[in-house]
């Protein structure tokens, strides 16, 4: 999961690059869905990739107007899989 933290509280920044450019991932990292909070300060999104450096590379081309939060995430049927011999 990515958390998005638009710098000075611009969105319109960030939409606009968003506009003109596109999402600016590489092949094999992969948009799945994101929601942004109602005072367009954040936006949580979950990308998929196996290779963190795809994910390093994109947040690379947007670093100079979002900061970035990362923490990797499993469904949660994985979760359930995963736990479950401890239970």
């Amino acid at each position: 999961m990515v958390i998005e933290h638009f710098k000075g509280g611009d969105a319109v920044r960030v939409y606009r690059r968003f506009r003109d450019h596109g999402r600016l991932a590489s092949q094999g990292l992969t948009y799945v869905s994101s929601w942004v909070d109602t005072k367009f300060e954040r936006c949580y999104q979950i990308m998929e990739t196996d290779d963190r450096k795809l994910l390093d590379d994109w947040i690379a081309h947007w670093s100079d107007i979002v900061d970035f939060e990362v923490y990797p995430v499993v469904t949660s049927e994985e979760a359930a899989e995963r736990i479950a011999p401890q239970l």
